[in-house]
């Protein structure tokens, strides 16, 4: 691309030209190199002339600034009553125009800014007068903008580096174009040796500093994040996104995300209920979109300005959030402890005060649930006035009781998402998420998101295994124990002591670490050992006495994913990875990555960091050892396995099923025992009939159901005593 293809004026005048449009995009979008030397630098010219840079950056060009800061009576004075502190004066005096952005779309460009210094294609020098011993602002201003085949374009006049120069202000420039005559060739030779001559600090009178210091402090004031390509319009350049002094992002639905009925009327539900209530739709079913297409609606509705704030339980799902909040428009501020916009606290306070003083219509903020609680962001958002909006993902989790206390009360409209939005054992708890979010605005079931081809279908496929003689030992023992705390309760509603928690979390992992799950797993993943796509969901357990190795004595007090890892992967020689909190961020993300190929990977080993918000749709099939009771679990497990994928047709999921005792040798144990084990085996009924009822093969299920039933003697008033308690 040459500036020979720009049609180029003599001189532009603000009055009559859109300068940056006609002038700056065209010439710059083609050059590979711009020289400005100019009276007073704003960071602000870079909102204006953002695009054009971009295209120079990604070609490899470079930009050279000489700027003069702005400099006040009392900092030439200072100058002069101390020589030594010169340097110090001039970097304050530059850095008191270096503001905060504004907009969104000034913040964009000021990280361009900092990208383009970190990245060594932007060079700023500061430019002063001495005379006399008399320090002043240097006021010449000049450019250049040259190209790969050696054209240049030189222009002076009298506007600045400022956005008011080239927008607002009566300014002008004559320009000269190195190939059009002599003359003009000469004029450019002569800016061109001017400007060398000021860069290199030789010219008279004008003394030009490096600050490396200055870089490094514009870096860190203004790099939101790292940039890989600078983005560039070039010719698709739109006006308004230099001329419209407005946030440039707002909440509106992109063009290529289609809002579906069930979504559009869970919307007009919430819209009916004042903008307030719950969105109760199964995993996998578009409960982000539909949520931030709330918003978009809501913005639009209102007409007047909205702050958002998004939050959700865990950082990887903010940055799960991030991608979606952007795709729908919006820039939010990333706010937990490692988030990558280092300076989130200030960012968020900033645009409260903005937001609070109308100079700002819309801002938007994701959160951890534990940032969102802390004392700085309840603070923040708690002073918040006018329309506010307050978005929470898996919301049953703001049933505890710390949680709850954050949810604020100046929070004008309100979404909670959840697909288990009751609390499993917390009425408590529930009934405070209800009073604050409302009613439900849509109950959107896995069976309706399986029939309508949003959910892929399943075969279910529970497997019995059993308590050993140890195990069942500890169980009972662990069970009397239960049963006594609950008979001294006075007040049966009462909440649970921490001695009554701690039991029944003690006898939940021991079930969960029954030993012959890993035996069963050795036998039922044996149709597997060459295919992929799955995965093995364990317990945050340890587990004793597991023989699983040939020839090999049994294992004792090891972590059940390590038992099971060691199984397929050393054992039966499959390629295997564990997917837990354990790795980091980036780790997962490649996991994941190695996971959908299946060319190096064929099963991942999980706990609990599955059980929310993530995303790996290709799984195929599930073999779950960490057999909860709690459907907020249970559920969130299926719908991990149960998400649309190419060439997935339908999923298949082994429950591991555990029974205190066999069912063919419970004639020699006492009614009493068998009585106070009945409940294990009812529960594990519960979960069963619940993923029989929507699978594509009930009758394995039923016929696993009618064996324990008739063989625990199992009555309807069994299954209704369970259930209350």
């Amino acid at each position: 691309m040459s500036l020979q293809e720009v049609e180029i004026k003599q001189s532009y005048r603000t009055s009559i030209d859109n300068i940056p449009k006609d002038f700056y995009m065209p010439l710059l979008s083609r050059a590979n190199s711009y020289k400005r030397a100019v009276g007073y630098f704003s960071s602000s010219i870079l909102s204006r002339i953002y695009f054009g840079i971009a295209t120079l950056a990604n070609k490899g060009g470079r930009v050279q600034l000489v700027a003069s800061p702005k400099l006040y009576d009392e900092d030439i004075e200072a100058i002069r009553m101390g020589y030594e502190m010169r340097d110090s004066i001039l970097k304050k005096a530059i850095m008191r125009e270096m503001t905060e952005p504004s907009t969104p779309f000034e913040e964009k460009c000021l990280n361009q800014l900092a990208n383009l210094i970190a990245d060594g294609i932007m060079d700023i020098k500061i430019a002063f007068t001495e005379k006399d011993k008399q320090v002043g602002m240097y006021h010449e201003k000049m450019g250049l903008i040259s190209d790969l085949d050696g054209n240049i374009v030189a222009f002076s006049g009298s506007m600045n580096e400022t956005y008011a120069a080239v927008s607002h202000n009566f300014e002008s420039i004559d320009v000269f174009c190195s190939w059009k005559s002599n003359e003009q060739y000469e004029r450019v030779e002569d800016k061109k040796a001017a400007f060398t001559a000021i860069w290199n600090n030789n010219e008279p009178s004008i003394t030009v500093l490096d600050f490396p210091d200055l870089s490094d402090e514009l870096i860190q004031r203004y790099k939101r994040e790292t940039i890989d390509r600078y983005e560039s319009y070039d010719d698709e350049y739109q006006e308004d996104e230099i001329e419209d002094d407005s946030p440039q992002y707002y909440p509106h639905i992109p063009d290529d995300v289609e809002i579906r009925p069930y979504q559009d009327s869970a919307i007009a539900n919430w819209q009916s209920q004042d903008f307030i209530g719950i969105f109760d739709m199964a995993t996998g079913t578009g409960k982000t979109y539909t949520a931030l297409a709330a918003v978009a609606y809501l913005y639009e509705y209102i007409k007047s300005g909205l702050a958002v704030t998004i939050v959700c339980p865990y950082q990887h799902l903010v940055e799960q959030w991030v991608y979606d909040i952007e795709k729908f428009g919006m820039k939010p501020i990333i706010c937990y402890s490692a988030s990558q916009q280092r300076n989130w606290k200030q960012r968020l306070k900033t645009a409260v005060q903005s937001f609070n003083m109308g100079i700002v219509a819309h801002f938007c903020v994701v959160s951890t649930n534990a940032t969102f609680s802390s004392d700085f962001v309840q603070e923040q958002i708690s002073s918040l006035n006018g329309n506010t909006l307050l978005v929470i993902d898996e919301a049953h989790n703001f049933g505890a009781e710390k949680l709850s206390r954050a949810l604020l009360p100046n929070m004008r409209y309100r979404i909670a998402l959840s697909a288990t939005i009751d609390r499993y054992g917390d009425e408590e708890g529930t009934q405070k998420l209800y009073e604050y979010f409302g009613d439900k605005c849509i109950e959107y079931t896995l069976k309706e998101a399986i029939d309508n081809g949003m959910l892929t279908p399943y075969f279910y496929h529970p497997i019995a295994v059993t308590l050993n003689e140890t195990e069942l030992h500890e169980y009972l023992e662990l069970t009397r124990q239960i049963v006594n705390v609950f008979m001294k309760r006075k007040d049966k509603k009462s909440t649970l002591s921490e001695h009554a928690k701690m039991l029944l979390i003690k006898r939940a992992r021991l079930v969960a670490a029954a030993s012959e799950k890993i035996i069963k797993l050795k036998q039922e993943i044996q149709p597997y050992l060459n295919d992929s796509h799955i995965l093995v969901y364990c317990g945050a357990t340890t587990m004793k006495d597991v023989d699983y190795k040939d020839n090999h004595p049994p294992i004792d007090d090891v972590r059940q994913i390590v038992i099971t890892t060691d199984l397929l992967g050393n054992e039966l020689g499959m390629r295997v990875r564990k997917f837990t909190s354990e790795e980091s961020a980036e780790q997962r993300e490649s996991i994941k990555k190695e996971f959908a190929e299946a060319d190096h990977l064929q099963a991942l080993i999980a706990i609990r960091c599955l059980d929310e918000g993530v995303n790996i749709p290709s799984i195929k099939t599930a073999f779950i050892l960490a057999s909860s009771t709690n459907p907020k679990e249970y559920v969130q497990r299926r719908g991990r396995v149960l998400r649309t994928y190419k060439g997935k047709d339908f999923a298949r999921i082994y429950d591991f099923i555990t029974l205190p005792i066999p069912i063919n040798s419970l004639s020699a144990y006492s009614d009493a025992i068998i009585n106070s084990v009945k409940s294990l085996a009812i529960r594990e009924m519960v979960r069963m009939k619940d993923f029989a009822s929507i699978a594509e093969n009930p009758s394995e299920a039923d016929r696993l159901i009618s064996e324990i039933v008739n063989a625990y003697n199992i009555t309807p008033d069994d299954e209704r005593r369970n259930q209350d308690v």
